[in-house]
C-alpha cells in the first residue's frame, strides 16, 4: 500500500498564517487538510519561501526594482513591452479593479481572451490586487462559461472585446436559466471606445504605482479548470507559493533558460501548460515571451521566425503540423523545444530531430499539479520515454491496491512534490485523486530500472486529442440535448494526426433518418454549444448501447466498432480542394455529393494561398470570402447561380448595416445578380481573430 508520509499530520497542518482574503470563498471551498497531498520538495532542499508572498510581485515587481525594467518582457505582432511597461499597465488595471470595480482580496475575476499583452497585464493586476485569477480559453462557449462563473462564484470578468459577447451572456445567466445579478464585465483591447465598459478608458488617469496586496504564500492565487472524466471541468486551486514553486522546478532543472531566451508557443495562457511556458517561466529568469494570437503551424513558425524565439512550447500535434511547413521558415534561432498535452510518439520525435536537429523535451504535467513533474532534457533524453522525475518531485507506479510494482511492470502513476491537487468544492473527486498524500494522475506508466517513465495509456476515460483534454461525458451531455438523440456514448479512438479523435455512438430518436445530414446536424450542434475542438469528428449510428445486466454502460465494447466519419457517406462524394491551396486540417473546403448537391465550408476573408489576412477592411474581407466560395464552387463545376443557400457569420452588426450598399456592390461584382433562395446573417465571434466574416454556401447543380 502507499504508506502515509512521515510526520504527515504535522506537515499537513502547519500553523495557520493570517490570510489577506476578505472574501473567504476559496478558503471555504478547499478540501479538508487531511485530503490534501503531501506538498514539499523531494530530492532538493525545500525552497523556504516567506510566509507572506504575492507571486505577481515576485515575478514582475522584483524584476523592475532589480534594475531590469528596460528589458523586453513581451513581443507581439505590433511591438514590444518592457518589464517596466508591463508593470505600469498592471498597476493601472489593479487601480481600476480596486478603485472603480470594488474588488476586495479573495474575489474571483474571470479572464477571457487570446494570448495578448493586455491579457497578461490583467492577470498580473488581479493577482497584485489580491484577487483570484480564473482564466478561460476564448474557444469556450456560453454554457461552459456559465459553469465556470457559477462554480467559482465569479461576479467580475475582464474580456477581450473581440470575444466579449459570449462572456457577457454567460455572466448574466445561470445553469437554471435565472438571470444573475450584480455582475460586471469589462472589455480590454477596446481602443478607448465604449467608455462605460472600456478597461483602457478607466485606466487612462490611474497612477502607475500600486501597493500590492500583502497576501499569504498560502492564499489562493488562481483557479484553473480542467476537463475531467466526470463531465464538466473541475476547478483546481493553486496558491501564490505553488506558482513560484512550479517556476523553480521544471524550468530550472530541465529547460534551463537564461535571461536572453525568447519563449514562444501555442498553448493558451488559460492552460496551466501555457501559463507556465509562456508567462511564469520566462519572467522568473528575466527572459521574454512572444505572444501569438493565432497558433496554427504556419502562425507558430512565422512567430518563431519573426521574433527569433529560442524556446518553443507546443503539443506533439503541433510539432507534426509544423513538420509539413518547417523548411519554408527560418527557425535557426530555436534552441529548445518542449512537448506536453499528449504522448509524444517516437516517430514525431525522430522526424522533428531530423528536420531541425533539436531533440524535443517531452514531459507530463496536469492542471491539478500545475505543471510538469516528469521530463528530461539534453543527454538525459531517452527517445520514446516521457523522462525521469523532475527534481522536487517523487513518483511511483502502483497496482490497483496501491502497492508499488516492480520496475518494468505497468501500473498507475502516483506523484507528489511542492505542488498538488486541491479541488474547488469537490470532495468526491478529491478523494479519488489524492490517496495518502499522493496524487493519482489517471495515467498508466512503466518505470524502467534506470528511472525512466514510459507512458502506456490513460486509466480513466479522458480523450486526449491534439493536446486537448476532452471529457466524453461532457460531449454526451450536449448530444443528449438534441431532440434527434435518444442515447449516446462518446469515446476516444486512435488517430494518426491527433493522437485520438472524439467518436460518438448515437441511438437516434424514433423517425430520425440515419444519414449524413443528421451527422452534420449533430456535429454543428455540438460546435455551437461547447468549444469546437470537442465536437465528434466521427459518428456511428447504432440500435442500442452495450450495457451490463445492471445497466452500466460498457464503453470498452465500443472501441472496436466501425466508424462513420463526417466525410463518410452512403453516397459518392468528392472533396473540393483547389490544387494550389494548402490542405486544411480537420475539415474540407467543400464536398460534392451524389445528386449534385455542393456544400461549401465556411470561407473567411483571407488569401487562401497563404492563409493570411491581407486587410482588416470589412467589405474587402467580404469580397475575398465570396471569391473563395466561388473558387471552391468551381472545383465542382458549379457557378454562383447554382447556390441555394448562404450563411453569413459576421463579427460586427453595426459595420454590416452601415456598409450594406458597399457590400451589395461587392456581392454583385463576384456573384452576379443571382441571389440564393435562402440566406441568413448571424452575428458571431470567429476563431480567426482578424476575421470579420465567414460565409458558408450550399449549391445544387441541375442534372
Amino acid at each position: 500500500m502507499i504508506e502515509s508520509p512521515p510526520n504527515a499530520k504535522q506537515k499537513l497542518a502547519p500553523p495557520a498564517i493570517p490570510t489577506a482574503h476578505q472574501d473567504t470563498f476559496c478558503a471555504d471551498s478547499l478540501p479538508p487538510r487531511e485530503l490534501w497531498p503531501q506538498m514539499r520538495c523531494f530530492g532538493i532542499p525545500d525552497f523556504n519561501y516567506p510566509e507572506r508572498m504575492n507571486c505577481a510581485a515576485e515575478l514582475l515587481d522584483k524584476m523592475v526594482f532589480g534594475g531590469n525594467g528596460e528589458r523586453i518582457a513581451i513581443h507581439f505582432a505590433h511591438g514590444q513591452w518592457t518589464y517596466a511597461q508591463l508593470l505600469e499597465k498592471a498597476n493601472k488595471i489593479a487601480h481600476v479593479l480596486v478603485d472603480d470595480l470594488g474588488l476586495i482580496p479573495g474575489n474571483r475575476v474571470l479572464l477571457r481572451g487570446a494570448n495578448t499583452p493586455m491579457l497578461v497585464a490583467c492577470w498580473f493586476a488581479v493577482i497584485k490586487a489580491g484577487g483570484v485569477a480564473v482564466s478561460t480559453m476564448p474557444l469556450l462557449r456560453v454554457r461552459e462559461l456559465i459553469y465556470v462563473a457559477e462554480k467559482a462564484s465569479v461576479t467580475l470578468a475582464l474580456t477581450d472585446t473581440r470575444v466579449s459577447t459570449d462572456c457577457e451572456l454567460a455572466m448574466q445567466s445561470s445553469d437554471s436559466g435565472a438571470q444573475r445579478r450584480e455582475v460586471r464585465v469589462m472589455r480590454f483591447n477596446t481602443h478607448n471606445s465604449d467608455h462605460s465598459s472600456s478597461l483602457e478608458w478607466l485606466m487612462r488617469q490611474k497612477p502607475v504605482q500600486f501597493k500590492n496586496c500583502d497576501t499569504a504564500a498560502d492564499d489562493v492565487a488562481m483557479i484553473a479548470f480542467t476537463s475531467g472524466t466526470t463531465g464538466r471541468g473541475k476547478g483546481t486551486m493553486h496558491f501564490h507559493r505553488d506558482l513560484i514553486a512550479a517556476s523553480d522546478c521544471f524550468p530550472r532543472y530541465i529547460v534551463k533558460p537564461g535571461p536572453d531566451d525568447i519563449f514562444c508557443g501555442s498553448p493558451p495562457i488559460a492552460f496551466t501548460y501555457g501559463l507556465g511556458g509562456l508567462l511564469l517561466f520566462p519572467m522568473r529568469v528575466g527572459a521574454s515571451t512572444a505572444l501569438l494570437e493565432q497558433t496554427t503551424a504556419a502562425h507558430l513558425l512565422q512567430g518563431i521566425q519573426d521574433h527569433r524565439a529560442t524556446i518553443c512550447f507546443t503539443s506533439p500535434t503541433g510539432y507534426r503540423a509544423m513538420l509539413k511547413k518547417v523548411r519554408d521558415y527560418d527557425i535557426s534561432s530555436l534552441k529548445k523545444c518542449v512537448s506536453a498535452g499528449e504522448a509524444l510518439s517516437l516517430s514525431t520525435f525522430e522526424a522533428w530531430r531530423e528536420a531541425t536537429g533539436i531533440s524535443i523535451i517531452d514531459g507530463i504535467g496536469s492542471t491539478e499539479m500545475l505543471h510538469m513533474f516528469i521530463s528530461s532534457s539534453g543527454s538525459e533524453i531517452r527517445p520514446g520515454a516521457t523522462g525521469k522525475i523532475v527534481p522536487g518531485y517523487e513518483a511511483r507506479v502502483l497496482d490497483d491496491q496501491g502497492t508499488e510494482v516492480p520496475d518494468g511492470q505497468m501500473g498507475r502513476l502516483a506523484v507528489r512534490g511542492p505542488t498538488g491537487c486541491r479541488y474547488l468544492g469537490d470532495l468526491e473527486q478529491q478523494e479519488k485523486y489524492v490517496c495518502n498524500g499522493w496524487n493519482l494522475t489517471g495515467d498508466s506508466y512503466v518505470k524502467d530500472k534506470d528511472g525512466y517513465f514510459w507512458y502506456q495509456s490513460r486509466t480513466d476515460e479522458m480523450i486526449v486529442s491534439s493536446g486537448y483534454n476532452i471529457s466524453g461525458v461532457e460531449v454526451e451531455n450536449v448530444l443528449l440535448d438534441h431532440p434527434k438523440v435518444a442515447e449516446c456514448a462518446v469515446v476516444g479512438v486512435p488517430d494518426e494526426e491527433r493522437g485520438q479523435i472524439v467518436k460518438a455512438f448515437v441511438v437516434l430518436s424514433a423517425d430520425t433518418e440515419a444519414c449524413d445530414a443528421t451527422i452534420h446536424e449533430l456535429q454543428n450542434f455540438v460546435k455551437s454549444q461547447i468549444a469546437p475542438y470537442k465536437y465528434p469528428r466521427a459518428i456511428a449510428f447504432i440500435d442500442s448501447l452495450p450495457r451490463t445486466h445492471t445497466g452500466k454502460l460498457q464503453r470498452f465494447r465500443l472501441m472496436g466498432k466501425g466508424v462513420r466519419k463526417e466525410t463518410d457517406s452512403d453516397m459518392a462524394f468528392q472533396v473540393l480542394q483547389p490544387s494550389a491551396w494548402a490542405r486544411p486540417s480537420g475539415y474540407a473546403n467543400g464536398i460534392s455529393a451524389r445528386g449534385r448537391n455542393v456544400f461549401i465550408a465556411g470561407q473567411v476573408g483571407w488569401n487562401p494561398l497563404t492563409c493570411q489576412f491581407e486587410t482588416d477592411d470589412f467589405v474587402a474581407q467580404i469580397r475575398q470570402a465570396l471569391q473563395n466560395v466561388v473558387k471552391v464552387l468551381g472545383e465542382a463545376g458549379a457557378q454562383p447561380s447554382h447556390i441555394v443557400k448562404l450563411n453569413w457569420y459576421i463579427t460586427d452588426k453595426v459595420a454590416y448595416c452601415s456598409a450594406r450598399e458597399e457590400i451589395g456592390q461587392a456581392y454583385r461584382q463576384v456573384m452576379g445578380k443571382h441571389f440564393p433562395a435562402m440566406s441568413m446573417v448571424v452575428v458571431k465571434e470567429l476563431l480567426e481573430d482578424r476575421g470579420k466574416v465567414e460565409i458558408e454556401a450550399v449549391a445544387v447543380i441541375p442534372e
